[in-house]
């Protein structure tokens, strides 16, 4: 589906392509695939029958005639026959895999983001797990499991082929089959409900480690270590206890289901002889019907066994597909105008997202910033500082009122387009596995001009020059030594990288000393100098001296905007007030 819009004020013409992220959508783009495995396993099944033929040959033809030259003849005819089946199994095979390949290569960016997505607009998502779920769903369709499938609609060619050997041994095939698919669905009623907590606990379990990792210090430091221990212990006795459920049941029916396959070997070999006996069929046809027997029940068998790669790749579908249905983000190409102008929040009212029903964090909204200019925003701890960032970033969505770019809605740039005229430094500042340069340069190419300039313009250049490889030094080992301050002014270095258009700072001093608090306003000069809309939340009045506007929050409201000088005016007055009533 093509949309295309027209807009006016400077923002150009744009054609947006949309398409759909249904994942059943996706998988539909295989049909040549299925095409090509269901042809390949035709004929490996077709010459399934051949050993039931080369043995009614063997016993019905050559030892009865006692011919040399017919027993070569009917070897080497089967000989080839099995080369052809040979060939369908491998191909099918391959097939396979590169249907899982291309299936990776597909899915794997749009999973990528999706995941992403919904881990931003839902913090307590599992962001690991979709991808964890692509890989199950590649590896089932590379596994026996799809092979199983393709080959169960051949079970009743071999019963009809049983059937025409004799009626009882045909019927006994089929009662066989019955009791196996009997089992199947049970299986399918017990195990889809345990597969599924299972798989709940051993995220639990998982998720337990990486918090205690990611935290290591504050653990060693603190002697949290036991406690934490006994907490995991508590998480991972509950995922053994359902791992011992679960496989418990599974082991059962595959238990049963292999002592159904036996007695049905011996008993179809019990009644070939009962048959041979009575005169009705020969020697060699007994011997062929348990072979066939055999393989008529063995897809059933087959698909009892995979059940649990069954139920896991189907629960693996469920979440990609509803996933990639709620975040279906933009597939097409997209070619616009990139914003510029004032950025404004018009009656934004917003909370965090996932919290459906709470009560808003900010409510009523209304801000300005221009180009060239520094709005410093303060106000009491929870006044709703960082949600009004988040909000106006397009982090969070806004539950009513809408964030303008110039005379656009933010959302109209996909965050690819907005990036790299937004610098953003969040209050926790986030290091990324690679070098110094590399985090920077946002982890992309490294221009060496731009990220040294933006290390100088950060008050860095100096101290990144103090490692031994410099700019190429990996943050695994630099970050280790950095200080507070030190990965602060890392993060304002990466945010002020290619002079952005809109730059907002969160609490960008909390751990900056004196000299870092220069730098700091040295920067924000030289971004306003730029042409550059900033945006500084802090505690400390030190910023105020390069600020144009001030902002004062509280309870979730915007109570004082203006000049710095007409607000810090107003506050002062305020402060004074109860002490004159004294």
């Amino acid at each position: 589906m093509t949309r295309v819009r027209t807009t006016t004020g400077g923002t150009g013409v744009f054609v947006e392509e949309t398409g759909r992220a249904s994942l059943g959508f996706w998988l539909r783009s295989f049909r040549r695939e299925l095409v090509a495995v269901g042809t390949f396993s035709g004929v490996a099944n077709l010459m399934m029958l051949v050993p039931t033929l080369y043995m009614l040959q063997v016993y019905d033809r050559v030892l009865i005639s006692g011919s040399e030259l017919t027993l070569v003849a009917v070897s080497l005819m089967a000989l080839f026959l099995f080369a052809v089946m040979a060939f369908a199994e491998w191909s099918r095979g391959r097939v396979l895999v590169r249907a899982g390949v291309r299936m990776n290569d597909l899915l794997a960016k749009k999973v990528f983001h999706a995941s992403f997505d919904a881990h931003l607009h839902n913090p307590g998502h599992y962001p690991g797990r979709p991808l964890s779920d692509l890989t199950e769903l590649r590896q089932f369709l590379t596994g026996t499991g799809p092979i199983a499938v393709f080959d169960a609609p051949w079970a009743p060619i071999y019963l009809g082929v049983l059937f025409f050997l004799h009626p009882l041994l045909g019927w006994t095939g089929i009662g066989f089959a019955v009791l196996q698919a009997l089992i199947a669905w049970i299986v399918n009623r017990k195990s889809v409900g345990p597969t599924y907590a299972l798989s709940l606990r051993q995220q639990e379990s998982v998720a337990q480690i990486q918090v205690k990792l990611r935290m290591s210090e504050a653990v060693q430091s603190m002697g949290m270590l036991g406690a934490l221990l006994n907490r995991w212990q508590g998480y991972q006795q509950r995922y053994l206890a359902q791992h011992a459920a679960t496989h418990g049941g599974q082991h059962r029916a595959t238990a049963i289901s292999k002592g159904f396959r036996y007695a049905q070997q011996s008993l179809v070999l019990g009644i070939g002889a009962l048959v041979v006996i009575n005169g009705e069929m020969s020697a060699g046809a007994m011997i062929a019907a348990n072979v066939l027997a055999t393989r008529a029940l063995a897809p059933i068998d087959q698909l009892v066994g995979s059940w649990k790669g069954f139920v896991s790749a189907f629960q693996a579908y469920e979440r990609l597909s509803s996933l990639l249905d709620a975040h279906e983000g933009e597939d097409a190409s997209v070619s616009r105008v990139p914003p510029t102008g004032i950025v404004r929040l018009k009656d934004v009212t917003a909370g965090a997202p996932g919290a459906e029903g709470s009560r808003p964090i900010v409510k009523g909204l209304n801000l300005v910033l221009q180009p060239g200019e520094v709005t410093v925003v303060m106000g009491p701890s929870g006044s709703g500082k960082s949600t009004m960032v988040k909000v106006l970033l397009g982090v969070w969505p806004a539950a009513s009122g809408e964030v303008l770019w110039g005379d656009r809605p933010l959302q109209g740039w996909t965050a690819e387009e907005r990036g790299p005229l937004v610098g953003y430094l969040a209050q926790d500042v986030e290091l990324f596995d690679g070098t110094m340069a590399d985090n920077i340069a946002r982890m992309g190419e490294v221009d060496s001009a731009q990220v040294i300039a933006a290390a100088k313009l950060a008050g860095l250049h100096e101290t990144i020059l103090r490692f031994p490889g410099g700019y190429d030094t990996p943050v695994a080992i630099a970050g280790g030594v950095l200080s507070g301050g030190q990965r602060q002014r890392l993060g304002l270095a990466r945010a002020v990288l290619g002079n952005p258009k809109l730059v907002v700072l969160d609490e960008p001093n909390s751990n900056l000393d004196d000299v870092g608090e220069a730098a700091l306003v040295h920067a924000l000069t030289l971004l306003r100098a730029e042409g550059a809309a900033v945006l500084v939340i802090s505690h400390r009045p030190g910023v105020l001296k390069v600020a144009d506007r001030m902002v004062w929050m509280q309870d979730g409201r915007i109570v004082h905007s203006g000049p710095r000088d007409e607000v810090l005016a107003v506050l002062q007055s305020k402060q004074a007030e109860p002490h004159a009533q004294n």
